[in-house]
This record gives C-alpha cells, structure tokens and sequence, in this order.
C-alpha cells in the first residue's frame, strides 16, 4: 500500500477508534512529521468552572503527536508517549481546539514531538513537548 492511502486509511481508522469518539476528536491531517487535530467544546469535557479540562487538552496534544509520528515510522512499528510536558495559557469554555503537531526529532527508539494547541481565533492555548518510545515489530502485522 502507498503511503498516502495507509495515512488516509489510519485517519479513518483513528476518527473511528472509541477514544477519539468519546472526545470527538477529529484527525484534519497527516503528513510525514505533522498532524492536525481539531476537538470541539463540550459540556461534558469541562471542570466546575465550566472550562475545558486540561486532561482532555492534553489528550488532544498527545494525539496529534502519535499522528505526526505515524507518518514516520513502519507501520508494523509501535509507538508510546514516555513523557510529556504542557503548558496552559488560557482556558477554554466555547468553540473548536485545534492541536498541530511536528515531530522536531526521530532516532530509531525515540521521537520528540512539539504540540500547538489554539483555539478558533488562533490563540495559543497550550504548548507540548512529548517523547515517544518506538518499538520495532519486524515481522508483525500493522493494525491496518
């Protein structure tokens, strides 16, 4: 398979997954090293002070990483955050999140991804540095 139609087919397969419905996550896009992600405000993502909480931002961020990533590695390899690291700079009570990832580094058993998330007038809302542990599964089938 082509890398654009297995990209294609692991956005279809990750919109579909019951993680990223539960949070109605949406994969926009997925290239070799980057990724969007959009997440829609909710009632039921918010705190007692009606905001969005910072778990299911992170979430967002986490994801995008693993989706910059995919498009880098083979696709019988295994991928795992091993650390994470986010800021908040405003919160979030209204509208879309949208997360962007790159992968800023790829060795053969780790990554770091960088993480954007804004909301819908653009303003940043919280920066990620996630890295990734990458298993190699020679021999193993893809998901796909």
């Amino acid at each position: 398979m082509d890398e654009e139609k297995y990209l294609k087919k692991v956005t279809e397969l990750t919109n579909r997954s019951p993680y990223y419905r539960l949070l109605e996550m949406k994969v926009l896009e997925i290239r070799k090293g980057k990724s969007v992600i959009q997440m829609p405000f909710r009632k039921k993502l918010t705190h007692p002070y009606g905001i969005v909480h910072g778990g299911a931002i992170a979430s967002l961020a986490d994801s995008a990483v693993a989706m910059a990533l995919i498009g880098l590695v083979k696709p019988s390899d295994r991928i795992t955050t091993i650390e994470f690291k986010i800021n908040f700079f405003t919160s979030i009570s209204q509208g879309k999140l949208r997360a962007q990832a790159k992968i800023i580094y790829k060795g053969f058993k780790t990554a770091v991804g960088d993480v954007e998330v804004s909301n819908e007038g653009g303003k940043l809302v919280a920066k990620v540095i996630a890295t990734y542990m990458i298993q190699s599964a020679e021999g193993k089938k893809s998901i796909l």
